[in-house]
């Protein structure tokens, strides 16, 4: 025996593992069962994930065909106030607006006011020196002296005449004669008196005063100027006075309200130097008609301003109170749609889209008055798409804030 064989006759021999459960059942299992529960763990899986890909696909359809529906913002449009303001702009002008100018020529000899005084009524405002018109009137006043001598001589001579003709010491003729220059000497009195009248009128005119109470906005003069009573350019005015003790406002008033600006009817008037702060004026007078360039009407306001706050020459706005149409409604300008069938908007009925032709009364900027094609009830669409049509499904946001009228 050799080593080899010693060995391995030396090593025990190792008995074979006991079979399983698992291994006893499949041996005991028939092969084709086997199979059949591996087709049905198979078939169940496939199953189940066909099933959950068409349930996630019909998921996905539905949420596609819900987020096709596009979501629009809507306002409901607001129903009118009773009555409707109507701003306009305006420039408030004295109601008394006056160039002072000069009757007579000469130098300034001294002025008493400047810009901004308060004057009243006749207060003197310059003084003008013109030694031509007071010689003038020292001629006219000893040709006056004159023709009184010559008039008392000829009438003298008229009442001797008269007394010697009723004894033919004179002739007739010499008594018409003398009658005549009598007569003709009286004319000449009242014509030299006449012309000194004028050259006293003309003196006082060396005197510049107030024609009535106000503010001197201009002196346009200086002592030692020379006045140039012919001129009538505004550089040659002395001053400029203007009465604010009341104001007028010229307002264009647009055609469309021409109708409703009535003679006698209160109205408001504000400037941005008073904010929030209204003052009240007349309607006094209209121009009647219709300008054809601007198709307005001009009207004039006048404002009480006894205690001066209002500057003449101010940028104001007056508020005109015009009756409102009780079927118009407010809807904000960002809801018309310009089409060519005109203008529309788009309003929401049920679920879907649809464009109603308006009519537009009065255009406010932001907003705009409706007289025709909707109701305070309707829906409207704010910033409508410009592919828009009626029928498209719609669906409505929250509800915006309700258009706001002037």
């Amino acid at each position: 025996m050799t080593i080899n064989e010693t060995s391995k006759a030396a090593k025990p021999a190792i008995a074979p593992a006991p079979p399983t459960k698992h291994r006893r059942w499949l041996r005991r299992t028939p092969l084709f069962l086997v199979l059949v529960a591996a087709g049905a763990t198979a078939g169940a899986t496939v199953y189940f994930g066909i099933r959950e890909r068409t349930q996630a696909e019909e998921h996905l359809a539905v949420a596609a065909q819900v987020a096709a529906v596009p979501t629009v913002d809507v306002i409901h449009p607001k129903a009118p106030d009773g009555t409707l303001d109507i701003v306009l702009p305006g420039t408030t002008q004295a109601y008394i607006d006056s160039p002072i100018f000069a009757r007579i020529n000469g130098y300034l000899k001294s002025w008493y006011f400047d810009i901004g005084a308060h004057v009243t009524k006749g207060a003197l405002l310059a003084e003008i020196d013109a030694p031509e018109v007071d010689q003038q009137l020292e001629q006219a006043y000893a040709d006056v002296t004159a023709a009184q001598a010559h008039l008392r001589l000829s009438q003298i001579t008229a009442a001797r005449n008269e007394a010697l003709l009723k004894t033919q010491s004179v002739s007739t003729q010499a008594r018409d004669n003398a009658v005549g220059a009598y007569l003709a000497d009286q004319a000449l009195v009242q014509a030299a008196q006449k012309n000194a009248a004028r050259l006293e009128q003309l003196k006082d005119y060396e005197k510049v005063y107030a024609p009535f109470d106000g503010i001197i906005t201009a002196r346009n003069t200086d002592i030692g100027h020379l006045i140039d009573a012919g001129a009538n350019s505004p550089t040659s005015q002395l001053f400029h006075l203007v009465s604010e003790g009341k104001l007028r406002i010229f307002v264009a008033v647009p055609e469309v309200y021409a109708l409703a600006a009535r003679v006698g009817e209160t109205v408001a008037v504000t400037a941005d130097a008073y904010p929030g702060e209204k003052f009240h004026g007349t309607l006094v007078r209209t121009a009647g008609s219709i300008e054809l360039l601007s198709r307005t009407l001009n009207v004039e306001v006048d404002v009480d301003n006894a205690q001066g706050r209002l500057l003449s020459g101010a940028y104001v706005f007056v508020h005109l109170a015009l009756p409102r149409d009780s079927k118009s409604v407010i809807i904000p300008a960002n809801t018309l749609l310009f089409r060519r069938e005109g203008l529309q908007v788009g309003v929401v009925r049920q679920g879907h889209a649809e464009l109603v032709s308006v009519r537009i009364g009065r255009d406010y900027g932001d907003s705009v008055e409706i007289v025709s094609g909707l109701k305070p009830t309707d829906e409207v669409i704010v910033n409508p798409s410009d592919s828009l049509i009626s029928g498209t499904p719609v669906r409505t946001g929250a509800p915006q804030a309700a258009a706001t009228g002037k």
